[in-house]
């Protein structure tokens, strides 16, 4: 690739991280009231994601050979204590991350 084409490349690659960053705002500016479908959405969309994100964590656990998946229960036990008591989704995951982490690698 030659050095204009990767200059057009970059530019058509800002210029269009831009206006997906901008275009919500240009559709539903601060004056006007999002469509229901839009707030619902906002208000599902991001429980949905964390869930969707916990089923791939464990999807390939398995709960009859050792460790019997105790390593991601007791993580995600701790993220859900955590969360519950402090209220700060990055403490929880921190929190979670690194008990994991310690868990796999030094006891089980």
């Amino acid at each position: 690739m030659s050095n204009a084409h990767m200059l057009i490349t970059i530019t058509l690659i800002a210029l269009t991280t831009i206006a997906l960053r901008f275009l919500p705002f240009w559709i539903f500016p601060p004056s006007k009231q999002p469509p229901a479908l839009i707030t619902y959405l906002g208000k599902v969309l991001p429980r949905a994601a964390i869930a969707l994100l916990v089923v791939y964590a464990v999807k390939d656990v398995s709960i009859v050979t050792s460790p019997y998946g105790l390593p991601e229960l007791i993580a995600i036990l701790a993220i859900v204590v955590v969360h519950v008591f402090k209220r700060n989704t990055l403490l929880s995951i921190a929190t979670g991350t690194l008990l994991y982490m310690m868990l796999v690698q030094l006891v089980f």
